[in-house]
């Protein structure tokens, strides 16, 4: 069993304390970050496509927020290294604004990110509406629950140091496989701490947590869970937009999908709700899915 003292007790300050990328002293527009401590040794994508973000954003005119990302992961990321966010200044127009970001370890990049920033500007405003009849997160079992007094590494991390609470509307698939194979799911989402009000730490924010469960519609389809025999895993593009303001210290529901698995990838799909049934982002995600005999 995991030592859980070991185990940090406000995993949200570690994440913040995380992504808050450095300036490196004497080189415009570069910045470092270290990582969060992960059982299986790698560096998470989502905390580098949130580092990459937060790095951009600190660039860009004031009032301007991200409103898409498009990012490749090109190389495993490891532990024990800083990594070093160098921002490229594409474009500054008169309301939008481009930066890419490299995010190196060792001199190469594990991670190429452009995103488009945006001035707060008045246009069309519709959108599709929250699925209903789903039940509240008050009424749907915490991943902390599923997990609770299971001797896995990964279920000790999950329950004790998992910046976010994930609570899966239709069972979540962490032990065993769902007998629906749909590969649609509902999961909502909540900070398990405190968020600064900065709306571009907020969208960062989303940017990490997504990465968790980007892949599990892929998984379900399948028929697979996450510790099934043989599976390896891996994020290789992800792209997303912002449509409205998003508070990831407030409940969130993610509805999900995959519409297609071929040639070692599956892709999967998000809608992003907030409490209210807005419709505050759009995600998909491309990765590598194997599964050795």
């Amino acid at each position: 069993m995991t030592d859980l003292g070991s185990l940090t007790p406000d995993p949200m300050a570690t994440v913040l304390r995380i992504l808050d990328v450095q300036p490196v002293p004497g080189e415009a527009d570069t910045y470092t970050g270290e990582s969060v401590q992960l059982p299986h040794g790698r560096v998470f994508g989502g905390q580098v496509l949130a580092q990459s973000l937060l790095a951009a954003g600190r660039t860009a005119p004031d009032g301007r927020l991200p409103h898409s990302l498009h990012g490749y992961f090109l190389r495993a990321g490891v532990l024990d290294e800083p990594i070093t966010f160098a921002v490229e200044r594409l474009r500054d127009g008169r309301s939008f604004t481009a930066r890419r970001t490299h995010a190196l370890q060792g001199g190469e990049p594990i991670l190429s990110m452009i995103a488009s920033f945006q001035e707060q500007q008045p246009g069309l405003d519709f959108a599709d509406e929250m699925p209903t009849g789903l039940p509240d997160p008050e009424d749907v079992p915490s991943a902390l629950d599923v997990l609770s007094g299971v001797d896995h590494p990964g279920a000790a991390f999950w329950t004790h140091a998992a910046a976010f609470d994930l609570r899966h509307v239709d069972g979540a698939i962490f032990l065993r496989p769902s007998e629906d194979r749909s590969g649609r799911q509902a999961v909502w989402f909540r900070a398990r701490g405190p968020v600064p009000d900065d709306q571009l730490l907020h969208r960062a924010l989303l940017a990490y947590a997504c990465d968790q469960v980007m892949l599990e519609p892929v998984l379900r389809r399948a028929g697979l869970s996450w510790v099934s025999r043989g599976l390896s895993m891996a994020s290789l593009d992800h792209a997303m937009w912002w449509h409205r303001d998003v508070h990831m210290d407030d409940w969130l529901l993610f509805v999900q999908s995959t519409p297609s698995a071929q040639g070692g990838r599956g892709l999967g799909a998000t809608r992003v709700f907030d409490r209210e049934g807005r419709l505050v982002a759009s995600i998909a995600q491309e990765g590598m899915v194997r599964l050795r005999g």
